[in-house]
């Protein structure tokens, strides 16, 4: 919500999960949310990052670690270490 001048007044924004796709509650605990920094060729920050948050139903299957590594080869962050296996 935005009040008059603007400025967005709202105090909780739900978030999503970036493995399955689902809201994370506000009850949600054992939820986690980190921010990966974009660097440049030389190895510097650039100032921005990409945001990721993974439920903490996720966490509690054990399936977190896998779920990184696959967002972030779906994100480009990383090259070679996720793939599909049936």
């Amino acid at each position: 919500m935005e009040s008059d001048q603007g400025v967005i007044v709202d105090l909780y924004f739900p978030r999503k999960c970036s493995a399955t796709g689902r809201l994370i509650g506000a009850k949600d605990h054992a939820a986690i949310q980190f921010n990966v920094a974009n660097v440049d060729s030389t190895g510097v920050m650039d100032g921005t990052y990409h945001t990721f948050a993974i439920s903490g139903a996720v966490r509690a299957r054990a399936e977190s670690d896998d779920s990184i590594d696959r967002i972030a080869t779906q994100s480009g962050y990383l090259k070679n270490v996720w793939s599909y296996q049936k």
